[in-house]
């Protein structure tokens, strides 16, 4: 669906974004991380035309990308707010809905709808300064999905979101992959890009240094740690424990041939084993791993 290759984009001496090249499906929700001054936003303004890339090319649905032609199927939400403050909601809502080429009539029964959906009927006639960073925020979405774009690209959606609200646009992110539209998600929470991403793409200092599904990821990165409860203390097995609390343990093998004899021997004394489970590094680990330990490391090498 969203096909990017070799993207630059310099300032001065600064590389903002340095050769990078990925491809995303359609009706995936792909996560792109990375920390501040990684160049998730500048690459993100050129994939919305606000920029031109210096070199590289983007294509949208196999076509190349023109803000004319394509500008229309595109809804970005950036983590900076875009409104008219001194507007009322229902007003903006409208007006940004028919800039998108919606009829009055279209951009009126979607308002609605949404509204309806996500309990804002009577934010209408509020002007947007008087609104909470929370319902600024859940506008700012219903405005950026209202014209049912194609390629939506959320910046940081759930800042100001209460955990109620955060799940309610969660599902609408849900929703809205499984009708078809390709979601690019950025942010620096690296729980929520664990539960809603798919596919993930870690940039740094504007070098891509990490990409694949969140699984392969994990896969990759995996430390051969085991978390294991029992119902009485194990004896014996000292070089493969790492830490213990009551019978609970967390291990680390070295050799698979010791989580075989490890399990046997519980089963041979009659240590019941209650959990057993492979415990797999969190995004976040990978992330500052790469990021403060190994961010000089070739891309190459962390591809999954």
């Amino acid at each position: 669906m969203l096909d990017i290759l070799h993207l630059k984009k310099y300032y001065a001496t600064q590389k903002a974004v340095d050769d990078i090249s990925l491809h995303i499906k359609q009706g995936s929700i792909f996560g792109l991380l990375g920390p501040n001054g990684a160049g998730k936003s500048s690459l993100l303004r050129m994939v919305t035309g606000i920029t031109m890339p210096d070199a590289g090319s983007i294509t949208l649905n196999g076509e190349h990308f023109s803000l004319q032609q394509h500008s229309k199927q595109i809804g970005y939400m950036p983590e900076e707010r875009g409104l008219y403050k001194r507007m009322k909601v229902g007003e903006q809502t409208m007006y940004l809905a028919q800039l998108k080429g919606l009829s009055k009539n279209e951009a009126l029964q979607k308002m609605n709808e949404w509204f309806d959906k996500l309990d804002m009927q009577s934010w209408k006639n509020k002007k947007v300064e008087d609104l909470s960073k929370g319902m600024s925020q859940k506008l700012q979405f219903v405005i950026t999905v209202l014209h049912e774009p194609s390629l939506l690209i959320l910046d940081e959606p759930f800042s100001g979101l209460d955990p109620v609200n955060s799940s309610v646009i969660k599902e609408e992110i849900y929703n809205l992959a499984q009708k078809g539209t390709t979601i690019i998600f950025s942010t620096h929470r690296m729980e929520q890009v664990e539960e809603i991403c798919e596919e993930i793409a870690l940039m740094n200092k504007g070098q891509l240094i990490l990409q694949g599904s969140v699984h392969d990821v994990k896969q990759q990165f995996k430390q051969n740690k085991y978390a294991l409860q029992v119902s009485k203390p194990i004896e014996g097995f000292e070089q493969v424990i790492k830490s213990q609390s009551g019978n609970r343990y967390e291990l680390q093998f070295t050799d698979e041939q010791d989580a075989d004899k490890l399990l046997m021997h519980c089963l041979q004394q009659k240590n019941r084993i209650i959990s057993y489970h492979e415990i797999l590094p969190s995004l976040n680990d990978i992330f500052i791993h790469l990021v403060e330990g190994g961010a000089a490391r070739k891309f190459e090498n962390y591809q999954a």
